[in-house]
């Protein structure tokens, strides 16, 4: 009996090859060639700056190895600019994971119109910060400020909220708080949601105590969302920037400056990018070190839990 022969059509051969393992791995290449566009080059060319003289806008600049690095640790501003930075990274986090947590456990619970408080708390996540910041300079201002005009109906004494260069970085520290707590507050929603509810019915029947279920099922069963959040607000405070320029510019003088506000005004105002250049590279290692120390510390928390 002849036995018959298979063909296969151009159209199956075409679809056999474009589900193969590597037509599929050549879907990566164009989100390489933007990452090293974007950021790789720039990278190399960062680090490449940080050992020149150069002004930004020059064609001549010469190589002067460490210098601009050890120019950091002369510096009489880095260490206000290095202590306004963890003020920024660790304090908004500490205070965004503090007021997200609470809302989570707030919109957890059976409530009308939780969707409506929910938006309301997320609402400043979408608003641009440089426009965060000059919403919040309109109510910090000394003349005309939102607060000030409140104090004065009430035949209070008005203060100048940002003239004072801590009290204006506590301040900056809780707009950026503000803006971004929604996103806390997502994130530990969705962990509250995806806990069955059955530990906390097998918490009731043995009498555990509200604090009892919520440090022995809650926060144990939450640490994976505690982990991202903290991660993401670490890296978000340390590398603040826009809501320094739009309140205070860094101001009074340097009093409230962070580490990107340096290099900003470095660039800038003072035409010296090997030294902006240096300070980023700096910042860089910095956000590296203390986020991912962070995520391993964390992670491990994770798996004893």
């Amino acid at each position: 009996m002849p036995v018959e022969k298979t063909t296969h059509s151009p159209s199956f051969s075409l679809q056999r090859l474009w589900q193969s393992p590597t037509v599929l791995n050549l879907m990566y290449v164009p989100a390489l060639l933007l990452f090293g566009v974007f950021i790789f080059y720039p990278l190399i060319q960062g680090i490449k700056i940080s050992f020149t003289n150069w002004d930004g806008y020059s064609q001549q600049y010469a190589w002067v190895g460490w210098e601009k690095y050890a120019q950091i640790f002369t510096d009489p501003k880095i260490i206000q600019t290095m202590k306004n930075t963890f003020i920024y990274g660790l304090g908004s986090t500490l205070f965004q994971n503090l007021l997200g947590l609470a809302y989570a456990l707030f919109l957890d619970q059976k409530l009308r119109g939780k969707g409506i408080v929910r938006t309301v708390v997320y609402l400043p996540v979408i608003i641009s910060p440089l426009i965060m910041g000059y919403i919040s300079y309109f109510f910090f201002q000394f003349e005309a400020g939102a607060i000030n005009d409140l104090l004065k109906l009430l035949n209070k004494e008005t203060v100048d909220w940002l003239a004072s260069g801590p009290r204006a970085v506590w301040i900056i520290t809780g707009v950026n708080t503000f803006q971004y707590m929604g996103i806390a507050m997502i994130i530990y929603l969705a962990g509250l949601q995806s806990i069955s509810k059955e530990y906390y019915e097998a918490a009731d029947i043995d009498g555990a105590t509200w604090l009892s279920r919520f440090l022995n099922i809650t926060l144990p069963l939450l640490a994976p969302a505690i982990t991202i959040n903290i991660v993401i607000n670490v890296i978000g405070g340390l590398k603040l920037f826009d809501v320094i320029i739009a309140m205070t510019n860094g101001g009074p003088g340097y009093a409230s400056q962070s580490l990107s506000t340096m290099m900003y005004n470095l660039y800038f105002a003072r035409q010296d990018a090997g030294y902006a250049a240096a300070l980023g590279n700096v910042m860089f290692l910095i956000i590296c070190v203390i986020s991912l120390t962070a995520l391993y510390l964390l992670r491990r928390r994770e798996v004893k839990m």
